[in-house]
Formats: structure tokens, sequence, C-alpha cells
């Protein structure tokens, strides 16, 4: 094996700590801070929250990919093996909840901002974003977990 793939897998998996980590701790912070229906605390962390999806989580999201396809064609596996398929298959998923999750955490940083100008308490539609926002995080966390059992297994699947 050469020094350069096992620098590239070395990069690839810090990349998808740093993914996997940030949206994990970003995500929890985010959903502890809400319940306690503070527009002040929420408006702070949604806006803390969106900075650290832009520096590491949007950063990280690009490394996967291109860090990826260098070790896989460093390591000559054919790029369309079952597990790796699949993989980009959930990564896609991933991608494809992300996306929206960052329009809803603006749009509810924006919220949280109003409800402080006008001193009055969150509307309900900062609470019908909020469910979105936490129901699209299920795919998205669980797609993770099965890229790293693709990645760490290699199975099998057709």
């Amino acid at each position: 094996m050469s020094d350069l793939y096992l620098w590239v897998k070395l990069v690839h998996i810090l990349s998808a700590t740093v993914l996997f980590g940030t949206g994990l701790g970003t995500a929890l912070h985010f959903w502890l801070v809400y319940r306690r229906r503070d527009p002040r605390a929420l408006a702070v962390v949604a806006g803390n929250v969106v900075l650290v999806d832009w520096l590491f989580t949007a950063t990280s999201g690009l490394v996967q990919p291109l860090s990826g396809f260098a070790l896989v064609h460093l390591s000559g596996i054919d790029p369309w093996e079952p597990w790796l398929a699949s993989s980009y298959l959930l990564y896609a998923i991933a991608a494809l909840c992300w996306f929206p999750v960052v329009w809803l955490q603006l749009r509810l940083r924006g919220i949280a901002r109003q409800a402080i100008g006008s001193d009055s308490p969150l509307p309900p539609l900062f609470d019908r974003y909020m469910r979105i926002w936490f129901w699209l995080g299920w795919p998205a966390f669980l797609s993770l977990i099965g890229i790293f059992a693709m990645m760490v297994t290699k199975p099998t699947l057709w």
C-alpha cells in the first residue's frame, strides 16, 4: 500500500469523523436549547449551528466524496462494487436531508430573532419547522451509520 493511499485514507477518516460528530453535536445542542423555548438562546444557537454547518459539515461533506473516490482509484477497487454503490446512495440521502435542514436552521434563526424583536413567544411556525428539522435528521443520521457499516464490513450485497 502506498504512502499516498494511507494519507488519503487518514484524511477520509478524519473528514468522516468531523462530518458525523459535527452533525450529531450541533443537532443535539440545538434540540436541547429548543426545549427551553428561549428565543434569545435559540437565535444565538441557530446562528452558531449554521456557521458550524458551513465551516465544518459542508467542507467535510465535500472532502468525503473526493477522498473516497481517490481511495477507490488508488486501491483499484471497482467503483461500482455493491457496497460502494450502496454507500453512494446513502450519502445522497444524507445530503438531500442536509440541504433543507440548513435552510430550516436559517429560517428558525430568523423567526427567533423576530420573536426577540417583537418581545413575543415563538410562533407555531417555529415548532412546525423544528419538527421537520428533527425528522430530516434521522434519515441523514442513519444513512451515515449505514455508510460506516459499509466501509468497515464491505458486505457482499448482490
